[in-house]
């Protein structure tokens, strides 16, 4: 019997798959390639203490920076937060927890996870505050610090374009981080701007096989965000 993956909203889609105290991991990059619609249902569900994975946090409107408005984030394990002021405040304050990670190990970290690869070593990070209280192994005359696969129990990931069985695709730089973060979970959900049917994607053109995703949910609209807009003078005629 075939299953149907489709839901009609991210907030159909996330019934029965959201509690306190989750460990979920969040694709995109700034604002590239975000889960938003997905975001914002979790935020609408009002689940609380939650681990996010994810490159970084948002902005203080938009993102992930929402959930920290509302104080439902109690960890994140990122790469770069910079560009979040609330994130800022509350983690000065000790009312949010940070576990920085650079970011090729970050990404390492949610493949190894993926793959069923519990723990790696790596130069990154040796004789650094990144290497503090893990074990530090010499091979062939250097130093390497091990690292902890990263799994979750749920993934928010958005792809370009998707069939009903889940195969995915993403479209230039918003895959980022959606395609590790597809295969590291215990139940991924994708909201996806384009939804057509199986056999109308060219195979060699999949990057996520439809096996890891659990939920599709096809957005009405998209708004894509800029995150830091960059524009030129412009030159007299």
């Amino acid at each position: 019997m075939a299953v149907n993956k489709v839901y009609p909203d991210a907030v159909a889609a996330l019934a029965g798959q959201i509690r306190d105290g989750m460990t979920i991991l969040a694709g995109g990059f700034g604002l590239c390639g975000i889960p938003a619609a997905l975001i914002e249902a979790i935020r609408l569900s009002g689940a609380k203490d939650l681990t996010f994975v994810s490159n970084n946090a948002g902005v203080d409107d938009g993102g992930l920076g929402l959930l920290l408005q509302t104080r439902q984030i109690r960890k994140m394990i990122s790469s770069y937060v910079g560009e979040n002021a609330t994130f800022a405040r509350q983690f000065l304050a000790g009312e949010l927890e940070i576990e920085f990670n650079p970011q090729g190990t970050l990404a390492e970290r949610i493949r190894a996870g993926g793959a069923g690869i519990p723990a790696f070593f790596t130069k990154t990070g040796v004789g650094t505050q990144i290497a503090e209280g893990k074990e530090v192994r010499e091979f062939d005359g250097e130093r390497y610090v091990m690292e902890r696969g990263i799994r979750g129990d749920l993934a928010i990931v958005h792809a370009w374009k998707a069939d009903t069985e889940g195969n995915l695709v993403y479209r230039k730089t918003a895959r980022n981080f959606n395609p590790i973060m597809a295969t590291a979970a215990a139940v991924t959900i994708a909201e996806v701007e384009h939804l057509v049917e199986p056999g109308d994607m060219d195979p060699d053109h999949i990057i996520t096989p439809g096996i890891f995703v659990k939920r599709i949910v096809p957005l009405a609209n998209v708004h894509k965000r800029i995150e830091q807009r960059t524009v030129r003078k412009r030159v007299a005629a």
